[in-house]
């Protein structure tokens, strides 16, 4: 049975509900693992993104302004 790199924790896997690729989380100690290998199954701790929840789009003022002409455009060709 395979294990977790970093607690070595059994874990229990069928190697036909999986794909080389696939991100599991140990349920020990809830590191985040990838499967690098199928027979037999072996796991790798996954490299961690980086979030970037502070960045807003640039687009976001554009959109605005682009509404509004949007708006006034449709006014005339009502008139």
């Amino acid at each position: 049975m395979p294990t977790c790199p970093e607690c070595d924790a059994e874990i229990d896997v069928d190697e036909y509900d999986v794909d080389k690729g696939d991100l599991l989380s140990c349920p020990e100690c809830g590191s985040t693992l990838e499967i690098v290998g199928l027979s037999p199954i072996e796991f790798d701790v996954a490299a961690e993104e980086e979030e970037e929840e502070d960045e807003e789009p640039a687009d976001t003022e554009e959109l605005g302004d682009d509404s509004e002409d949007e708006d006034q455009e449709k006014e005339e060709w009502d008139e």
